[in-house]
């Protein structure tokens, strides 16, 4: 698709990559609709977007009210006459060893990180299929591809996320929707440091939140489905794509390795 005078609906635009990425695409000429919980945020990047298109708008809302998320969806829609492209990119985290989680926990994280996303797509879907014209990305994470230490209901959010992306653009092969699935690595946002969740075990160097969102904005006009976002690790650590190549590879020395490091035995 194009970005210059299309509608896109962003959400998780309050801060990090969301927030990186809106003003991004209204400087491409795009109308914005930005989605998230905090006013006060939102105001801020929605008075960036409006310099560039005076129509971009936002919704304050929490996903996790599922009714609620495809109620924007549809309003965004109805506001905008129509939407050319939907970006899922709210995300929490859940940095909690598997032994203390807990089922509302867990269910907490699959509500914001993957049926919101899968409710506000499936509210739009038909439209988009009638008119034979439409993109949606869908924001995963390194996490929807490997296994991280303590961070099983993030995992399991991203990982759904990455299994239905795959699964709907095979659906979808051949028709006028493109599906696109984005895998940030690690990246500066606040999702580092966010109250309730355990220390980050990984504390190397993080790739600016405006480096992943331009990446994003590539891979919404270029073919293809996969897009590592950006394809290096930072600090020169290697590609993203060859660390999961390798852990589907050797999936046993993966989780050996991961797990002594995790234990602080390697």
């Amino acid at each position: 698709m194009e970005i210059a005078g299309s509608k896109i609906l962003l959400t998780g635009a309050s801060s990090g990559i969301g927030a990186a990425l809106a003003p991004m695409l209204a400087a491409r000429g795009a109308t914005v609709g930005i989605v998230a919980r905090r006013r006060d945020r939102l105001e801020a990047v929605l008075e960036e977007c409006r310099r560039h298109t005076p129509d971009s708008r936002l919704w304050a809302a929490d996903l996790g009210d599922l009714d609620r998320a495809v109620a924007v969806a549809e309003e965004a829609w109805d506001a905008f006459g129509g939407l050319d492209c939907m970006i899922h990119n709210a995300a929490i985290p859940k940095r909690v060893p598997v032994a203390r989680l807990t089922g509302d926990l867990v269910d907490e994280t699959m509500r914001v990180n993957f049926m919101s996303p899968v409710r506000m797509t499936l509210a739009v879907l038909p439209r988009w299929l009638e008119r034979d014209r439409g993109c949606v990305v869908f924001v995963s994470s390194m996490g929807g591809r490997i296994g991280i230490a303590h961070e099983a209901a993030y995992c399991a959010s991203k990982f759904a996320m990455a299994g239905w992306c795959e699964s709907m653009a095979i659906d979808l092969h051949g028709t006028g929707v493109e599906v696109k699935l984005a895998l940030p690595g690690p990246i500066e946002t606040e999702i580092w440091d966010q109250p309730g969740n355990d220390p980050a075990g990984y504390a190397g160097p993080l790739v600016p939140a405006a480096e992943c969102a331009a990446a994003i904005a590539e891979a919404i006009v270029t073919d293809g489905f996969e897009y590592y976002v950006p394809p290096h690790f930072p600090g020169g650590l290697g590609l993203m794509h060859d660390m999961v190549v390798g852990k589907t590879q050797f999936p046993d020395a993966f989780i050996d390795r991961m797990g002594a490091m995790a234990a602080g035995t390697d």
